[in-house]
């Protein structure tokens, strides 16, 4: 009898335990841990990527470390390949993301968003000599490389373009500059940065999207009250100068607001 009142009450205090786990929110867990986990590429220049000396740095990178600066906890970035990034935020490996993550309607109906970081247009690079595309419509048919989950290879689908999958914007670059697929779909802010370190890659911006795509820090669904943290510090940041002063360490044109 004693054994089994001890196997019930070892049960018992587990539950607790298991409970307690689950009752106490994201943003709880990170206040009482001093950690803020984030999940993000550390592959995609001039937002997510490791410099010279291999330190992770970024855009979206230095406004996660003012963010987490900001809700008194320490950053940690957890790194992972695109396609597996939202996966990690589902399975709670990290406790957001912050890889350029587009707001869509899609990603709606299952996550939240904070307040957008960035706003802006998603560009067609083809390569220099290429003149049969000149709109989105052009895809049609085309073959255009892009990492296959993200928003990119959804508007080139749209235009009805054959996929051609890759492992970020460097080799979606290269598949155009040496014609193994006719073009690309990327943020704008992406492709200056590439031009900017690599001007002799024959490669051109041949249209704009007009809508203007608006990035943000992914959260789980439930994670209201973490958003609420996040979009304080987002708009402190942005307030304060700290915000322009690291967009104009990355991107010299434009206001960044």
């Amino acid at each position: 009898m004693k054994t089994l009142l001890n196997i019930l009450l070892a049960g018992l205090i587990q539950f607790g335990f298991t409970y307690l786990a689950y009752a106490q929110s994201t943003l709880e867990h990170i206040q009482s841990t001093g950690i803020f986990k984030i999940g993000t590429e550390g592959a995609y220049s001039p937002f997510s990527y490791h410099d010279a000396s291999g330190k992770l740095t970024g855009f979206d990178v230095e406004i996660g470390r003012e963010i987490a600066l900001h809700m008194n906890v320490k950053p940690e970035f957890v790194e992972g390949k695109w396609d597996g990034l939202i996966g990690g935020l589902d399975a709670g490996r990290f406790d957001a993301v912050m890889n350029q993550i587009a707001i869509t309607p899609e990603r709606e109906k299952k996550y939240s968003f904070s307040l957008p970081y960035v706003i802006s247009h998603a560009v067609l690079i083809t390569r220099n000599d290429n003149n049969d595309i000149k709109t989105f419509s052009d895809l049609k048919g085309k073959k255009s490389a892009h990492t296959l989950t993200n928003n990119f290879a959804q508007i080139a689908r749209h235009y009805g373009a054959e996929i051609i999958g890759t492992n970020g914007f460097n080799q979606e670059v290269e598949l155009v500059s040496t014609g193994r697929a006719d073009a690309t779909i990327n943020d704008k802010l992406s492709y200056l940065d590439y031009k900017k370190h690599r001007p002799e890659a024959p490669v051109k911006i041949v249209a704009t999207e007009a809508q203007a795509a608006k990035t943000a820090v992914l959260l789980r669904k439930d994670d209201t009250a973490l958003k609420a943290a996040i979009d304080k510090a987002i708009t402190d940041i942005k307030a304060d100068g700290t915000y322009q002063r690291i967009w104009d360490k990355y991107f010299a044109e434009g206001t960044g607001k």
